[in-house]
């Protein structure tokens, strides 16, 4: 994925929110593109309606990749999944997160919004943008995914 040239979706939830406000400034630093997709506060929200909005954009091709953000990282995680085209992992470190790029191929990193730091959080993205895919044998596993 060229990050460079394409646009970066975001969503979080209430939980998610501050951390998705730092990663929009570390985007913007690194003159990337993203488009929002909320939450647009702290305010209590469901992470479904934002992950569905980013997954219905990656769905569609208007976007080719996203972050998201929710307490656990999981309820975003389950939810975008559900779209054949997706494939969001989790991240709770850069040690994984670049293992989420390289091997996995995922279009969707997601971030544990409770369980991380503000400076642990810009290491995990910064690992997701930098890492490439390594093809080979995890192409084999992703062709197996797409598969089923």
């Amino acid at each position: 994925m060229n990050f460079e040239t394409s646009t970066i979706g975001l969503a979080s939830d209430h939980t998610g929110f501050g951390l998705k406000e730092v990663i929009k400034k570390y985007l913007e630093k690194r003159g990337l593109k993203y488009t929002d997709f909320g939450a647009c506060s702290t305010e209590r929200s469901d992470y479904t309606d934002f992950a569905h909005l980013l997954g219905k954009a990656i769905e569609s091709h208007e976007l080719e990749a996203g972050i998201a953000l929710c307490g656990t990282g999981n309820g975003m995680a389950i939810t975008l999944n559900k779209y054949p085209s997706i494939r969001a992992g989790l991240a709770w470190s850069a040690e994984i997160s670049g293992l989420v790029s390289g091997h996995n191929k995922a279009n969707i990193l997601i971030i544990p919004a409770r369980y991380v730091t503000e400076e642990e959080a810009l290491k995990i993205v910064e690992a997701y943008l930098d890492t490439p895919f390594e093809g080979g044998r995890h192409l084999t596993r992703i062709e197996k995914i797409l598969s089923a």
